[in-house]
């Protein structure tokens, strides 16, 4: 039977919302719609995070025991009051991205079937340079996840130790991301070099189980990944739902939680009571960035090179 569209109107904008009785995750019976309320109703708390960006679409349809594939383009048809940004590639093409800026185009883009929002960590004011740096833990399948925890803690260490503020959320998958806002006054090899510097000091000071080997088949131990900082590189947003069977969320924690914490306590039916219990952990940390620049040094890096 063919089911009709229903339109939402949200601050003043039409937002067709389709087969919202699609089942997106079976094992959980949480269904397309319930993915696109849950987005509407952490908006004040995700949209700082992926406002003015360029958002690199995946989609699944069918849910996440579906098939998915990357888009790029931002498809047309789409509503007259999206923001879009074109981004030129080294290989002389070009694709125009969608940029979620509001709640409307929250619901819009989830009703494409994006669970996860990824975005680039620059804004379209000035598209070439990150305003954060991202260290990524990413674990092997047979990496304890205490490992992951017990790095991240020497991430702040190094971090505090730089005057770098920085915010940790479970990645909504298996790893951890710790992010610190930066001055969008480098380029993306600049602030990937700094980041790889970083890694290699937590890499020394945790040998045993912390890596920086690139090749995936040479390392033993957790991967303190910096090349997440490199251009057209995407992460999932805080508060970003992820394509898991029990519809895992990107939860920004406190410091304090991390030695303890299990990501399997965030998902798109607990973190709406979470914000609403401790608040936006991440409420203000775009308004007081720091600079890289004079931190080169400080891990024997040859000064920075800006533009």
């Amino acid at each position: 039977m063919m089911r009709h569209p229903v339109y939402v109107r949200i601050a003043g904008k039409d937002v067709t919302v389709t087969n919202r009785e699609k089942v997106f995750f079976p094992d959980c019976g949480l269904t397309k719609g319930d993915l696109v309320d849950y987005y509407l109703s952490v908006s004040a708390a995700l949209l700082p995070h992926v406002r003015q960006r360029v958002m690199q679409m995946l989609r699944y349809p069918n849910g996440v025991d579906g098939k998915f594939f990357y888009q790029k383009r931002v498809p047309v048809p789409h509503p007259e009051w999206l923001e879009t940004y074109t981004i030129q590639f080294p290989s002389g093409r070009s694709a125009d991205f969608p940029v979620v800026n509001d709640a409307a185009a929250l619901a819009w883009i989830a009703n494409l079937g994006c669970i996860d929002l990824h975005t680039w960590s620059s804004r379209i004011g000035d598209v070439e340079k990150p305003d954060y740096l991202l260290i990524d833990l990413d674990p092997r399948g047979g990496d304890p996840w205490s490992h992951v925890r017990t790095i991240a803690l020497v991430v702040k260490d190094v971090m505090d130790e730089l005057g770098l503020v920085s915010y940790p959320k479970t990645s909504g998958s298996t790893g951890i991301h710790i992010i610190a806002p930066i001055v969008p006054e480098l380029e993306f090899p600049e602030v990937r070099r700094f980041a790889k510097a970083f890694a290699q000091e937590v890499e020394r000071r945790l040998p045993d189980i912390a890596t920086t080997t690139w090749k995936v088949a040479d390392r033993t131990g957790v991967f303190v990944d910096f090349g997440q900082n490199a251009r057209d590189r995407t992460i999932a947003s805080a508060y970003s739902v992820r394509p898991t069977k029990d519809a895992r969320a990107s939860a920004p924690l406190h410091w304090d939680e991390v030695a303890d914490v299990d990501p399997a306590d965030f998902t798109l039916t607990t973190m709406p009571g979470r914000i609403d219990r401790v608040g936006d952990l991440t409420a203000g940390m775009w308004s007081s960035p720091k600079s890289l620049v004079p931190l080169f040094e400080r891990l024997k890096l040859k000064p920075a090179q800006t533009r």
